[in-house]
């Protein structure tokens, strides 16, 4: 219920310490909105919320009332009448000055709220003043008469627009001629229709009309006021010169006072119109990004980091190792012809136990893999994950959030290969020996044992034979001598368990390729998470949290 309505004497206001909470939270919400919040709409916000903790220190044992109005409505004849005495000068006497009078009602002094509200010109009304009917008292009304709202002097409109921004009640005062005026309706009352509930509408001077012309004036005025979007407003009548409406205002003004909620009442309309206005700015909802990256920018990143290259790296690294382990032993020199396929790249293959410091950090510190760059289908593909991922995650938002998506979504290009780069070079690339290639590498090195044994023996043979020397023990088999079988079948057993190690060798580098394509998935999409996702999450839980604070901004 509006605290200037006849005959209410209290009223329910938000208590201030609600009010602090609120402004709180506008608070909150600028500073997490930042850019994406309208700036004009966050200039005014930080006026708005100052005002309110400013006013809220100052107490609520004051009621602030304006009397605005157009040059010669009257308003100045108006606030003598109220007050019951002399204290603005009318008409010619009037002086020409861009600051307002006020009158303070009661013996508590207004002087920090006047400094506040830095009105110079003051008069104190402590001995009792005419009721004329009053039911209650104006102790702790402050009443302002402002200068005229259509003044050709900037000053003076300057003075009414801030003062109309600190004020409690708004007491628009209007007259015949002028209740129509277009500054007084696009200007002022459309803009604070907000306030319907701490406003009072006056048609003053009706003694010049007749009867059936004040009729018709507070009937097109009242046209006019529901257009300004006051529907609910109601028109007093009066006239300084006579008194009449006079009583009615002052109860109006005593209502109001007697309720001591008018202030908090103005504070909390501006949290909510400031909390509103700033709400457009944020979506009702937004997307809920899952951990990690998809499988589609995932794939581009991997393409993009060349992770199929060092894939085959790791394949034929493994089976080069395993035959330097497991080959034949005599033919095993081989390995030396061919480069090192990880050392190629310049990858440290790295160990299964991943020390405190390892030879990726100091890779990273000391350069690059040599790794091929990026081919431009490889690029694209990244372009397009991540604008995907961008689409996805802005789908609802408002354009400036979803620009801050774009913005975050979209690391620099360099950067990112170069944390690619740098998962790659920090990924141990392989893992335990198998057993087996220990088994294997003792069974040939004694094969090779035997066979180099049983050549020698039979060269041994050969010279004795020769140079028909004493001959050497041959323990034959079969009638041949032993070293011929034992040459035979070293050479023959270690060729085929050779040949089985390569086919052991081949299963186990697929093996390795797919352990370690599971290592550089998870360094891939940890990168993917820092470097993409989880910045995009966060501007999203921004928005989210920015909505939240507004939300508690309004009036519940």
């Amino acid at each position: 219920m509006s605290p200037l309505v006849t005959g209410s004497r209290t009223v329910a206001g938000p208590p201030g310490a609600a009010l602090l909470d609120r402004a709180r939270a506008i608070e909150t919400a600028l500073e997490l909105g930042g850019e994406q919040l309208v700036p004009g709409d966050v200039d005014e916000a930080r006026v708005v919320v100052q005002r309110v903790q400013e006013r809220l220190t100052l107490g609520g044992d004051h009621t602030v009332v304006v009397l605005a109005g157009a040059t010669g409505s009257g308003k100045s004849s108006l606030f003598n009448a109220v007050t019951g005495a002399d204290l603005a000068e009318v008409g010619v006497r009037r002086p020409t000055t861009s600051t307002a009078t006020s009158a303070v009602w009661g013996p508590k002094s207004a002087d920090p709220l006047l400094e506040w509200l830095e009105i110079d010109r003051r008069h104190d009304l402590r001995s009792p003043t005419r009721n004329d009917g009053v039911l209650g008292s104006l102790d702790g009304l402050v009443l302002l008469d402002l200068p005229d709202m259509d003044s050709r002097e900037r000053g003076h409109r300057a003075e009414v627009d801030r003062v109309l921004q600190l004020c409690d009640i708004f007491v628009w005062v209007t007259d015949p001629q002028k209740y129509a005026d277009a500054v007084l309706h696009d200007d002022y009352l459309h803009q604070l229709s907000a306030h319907e509930a701490a406003t009072v509408i006056v048609l003053n001077q009706v003694d010049r009309l007749e009867p059936a012309q004040v009729s018709a004036c507070r009937a097109d005025l009242l046209r006019l006021l529901q257009h300004d979007g006051l529907p609910s407003s109601s028109v007093l009548i009066t006239s300084a010169s006579t008194g009449q409406g006079v009583p009615e205002l002052r109860q109006r003004l005593a209502n109001a006072v007697a309720g001591e909620s008018a202030s908090r009442h103005r504070l909390g309309t501006d949290l909510d119109e400031t909390s509103i206005r700033l709400r457009l700015s944020v979506a009702d909802t937004e997307v809920v990004l899952a951990e990690g990256p998809d499988s589609n920018l995932a794939q581009a990143l991997s393409r993009a980091a060349g992770v199929p290259v060092v894939l085959e790296a790791v394949q034929a690294d493994f089976e080069r190792n395993s035959l330097a382990r497991t080959g034949w032993l005599f033919t095993r020199w081989r390995r030396h012809l061919h480069p090192d396929p990880l050392a190629r790249l310049r990858l440290d293959p790295g160990s299964f136990v991943i020390p405190e410091v390892d030879r990726g950090d100091v890779r990273a510190v000391l350069g690059r893999s040599s790794l091929p760059a990026p081919s431009p289908a490889a690029r694209s593909a990244v372009r397009l994950a991540t604008r995907e991922l961008t689409d996805r995650a802005s789908v609802g938002l408002p354009l400036r959030w979803a620009r801050a998506v774009a913005e975050h979504s979209s690391p620099d290009q360099t950067r990112l290969e170069e944390h690619l780069d740098r998962a790659v070079t920090r990924t141990p690339l392989r893992a335990p020996d198998p057993l087996w290639w220990r088994v294997t590498g003792v069974l040939q090195w004694l094969l090779g044992v035997v066979a180099v044994v049983g050549g020698l023996w039979l060269v041994a043979l050969f010279v004795v034979a020769w140079f028909r020397l004493p001959p050497l023990p041959s323990a034959p088999v079969g009638g041949v001598p032993v070293a011929v079988p034992m040459l035979v079948l070293g050479l023959l057993l270690g060729l085929g368990l050779a040949a089985l190690a390569r086919v052991l060798s081949a299963r186990g580098a697929v093996r390795r390729r797919l352990l370690v394509a599971e290592r550089l998935e998870t360094a891939i999409c940890a990168v993917a998470e820092e470097q993409l996702v989880a910045p995009t999450r966060a501007v999203l839980m921004r928005h989210a949290a920015t909505r939240e604070a507004l939300d508690r901004g309004i009036r519940a």
